[in-house]
């Protein structure tokens, strides 16, 4: 498993592609969820390839299901503000570790801001829902990273909520986008991780701000 603190994924390029942030609220084909609202309009913002991929994934999806999104682009400082807490609270819990070691496990979930797919409005936390927009059960919450039941391949869910995972990545893998393994609802496209793991030869994204900002 590849690791969002491995230097492999800050050596990596980016050939920035100039590509604005769009509101995925006024995309009609989407589901938007407002839970994350309180932080902003960011949320609700992504890439325009991404978008289009998304779009695509939701037509491949089976008949009365569809995406819903949580969370897009996330501004730097909030990325950074995560990653610090995340760090904290390793420290209270695994007292007496050095720095790399806690960056280091901070990082299977939740990204260095130098190098986090949502900082450059690449990546999507997302679920299923039904037709009437009740968000489906697929093993944890999204964002609970409290278990190691939120690993995408994780054993420990049942086999309903495993197979709508399948059902997710399917859809998702078809666009080219590509999971970060500790979280099955995280997934990005044109980030330095993205260009790691698919092997090309840089990024198309680097942080991005805002329309406006």
């Amino acid at each position: 498993m590849i690791l969002l603190s491995d230097p492999a994924i800050s050596r990596m390029p980016i050939e920035e592609s100039g590509e604005v942030l769009i509101d995925l609220r006024t995309v009609q084909a989407l589901r938007v969820d407002s839970r994350m609202a309180d932080t902003g309009t960011a949320y609700a913002h992504l890439r325009v390839s991404v978008v289009d991929r998304l779009v695509t994934a939701q037509s491949l999806l089976p008949p009365g299901l569809h995406f819903l999104i949580v969370e897009g682009f996330r501004p730097i400082e909030l990325q950074a503000r995560y990653f610090d807490a995340h760090v904290d609270r390793l420290r209270v819990t695994h007292p007496g570790q050095d720095h790399d070691w806690y960056h280091r496990r901070a990082s299977r979930y939740i990204s260095p801001p130098e190098v986090a797919p949502h900082v450059a409005g690449a990546a999507v936390d997302l679920t299923l829902c039904d037709a009437d927009g009740t968000e489906l059960w697929l093993g944890t919450e999204v964002n609970d990273t409290d278990t190691e039941a939120c690993h995408t391949a994780s054993t420990e869910i049942s086999a309903e909520a495993a197979a709508r995972r399948r059902i997710l990545s399917a859809a998702l893998i078809a666009v080219d986008l590509v999971n970060y393994p500790t979280e099955w609802w995280h997934w990005s496209y044109g980030d330095r991780y993205w260009a790691c793991v698919t092997g090309a030869s840089a990024a198309r994204y680097g942080p991005a701000t805002l329309p406006g900002s």
